[in-house]
């Protein structure tokens, strides 16, 4: 008798599916990312990002338990005219984002934009954000899209935060593979590193935003260290603002290689 596969008991649904699956979905994505939720208030993220997901519903996945019910991660994406990856920009998720935002409809898309991949904290350490990337893949090769590009956020990035992107993703580990855990998953998927986006989602609120959210206190202008943040926060006291930069890392993939 043959041994059931320890994941036969899921199943890639998407949000277009039914209402449950969406709220599902969306609580999975909220308590992935509860702590970074200041990444919530780019303006793309703000203005766009909710309405994106329910015009391509269909593009949205979710890792779904059969036997609980529930989802364990989704993959959001949208439908991009890129043209390939030279020139993309320094802007990097919030440009996905604008760019699938103002498509037109006359307009065809060649390549998928990758926009999240969330687990929760309970879920992780199980393969699942590597099986979505490979979902993602599978996805851009049956809407017939040439490519993938993904402006993404390296993991362990946050425990260096005074270090340049640049430098950081020249970093490896003692195999010489790539230092940051998430970037090596993408290559190993095949991905290819295209380099950084130094812009990728930009945060810029008042001081007293940034207080509620890290539960610091900004006494003076400058550079603070913020949990779970890339980069510092620019707070500048004259202008009663603090400044968020974050830094991502362009990957992409060509349809059939992975």
């Amino acid at each position: 008798m043959l041994a059931q596969s320890p994941t036969s008991h899921l199943k890639i649904r998407t949000r277009a599916e039914c209402p449950q699956l969406r709220k599902a979905a969306g609580a999975i994505e909220q308590a992935a990312w509860n702590e970074l939720g200041y990444l919530n208030y780019t303006r793309p993220h703000y203005d766009l990002y909710e309405g994106l997901l329910e015009t391509y519903a269909d593009f949205q996945l979710c890792l779904v338990d059969e036997i609980r019910g529930y989802p364990v991660a989704v993959a959001n994406c949208v439908p991009l005219s890129c043209r390939g990856i030279d020139g993309l920009p320094p802007e990097g998720w919030d440009w996905v984002v604008e760019h699938a935002a103002s498509r037109s409809p006359d307009e065809a898309p060649d390549t998928l934009g990758a926009l999240a991949i969330s687990v929760p904290a309970i879920y992780r350490e199980k393969g699942y954000a590597r099986l979505m990337i490979r979902e993602l893949i599978a996805l851009a090769e049956r809407k017939g899209l040439q490519g993938l590009v993904a402006p993404v956020r390296p993991s362990m990035k946050a425990h260096h935060p005074r270090v340049s992107i640049d430098d950081y993703i020249t970093w490896t580990d003692g195999r010489g593979r790539p230092y940051d855990p998430w970037i090596r998953s993408h290559l190993a998927s095949g991905g290819r590193l295209i380099g950084p986006c130094a812009r990728s989602m930009v945060v810029e609120e008042p001081v007293g935003f940034w207080e509620n959210w890290t539960k610091q206190r900004f006494d003076r202008s400058g550079t603070y260290d913020v949990p779970g943040a890339l980069v510092p926060l620019e707070i500048d006291l004259e202008r009663q603002r603090g400044r968020y930069e974050e830094p991502n890392v362009w990957v992409s993939y060509t349809v059939g290689s992975a």
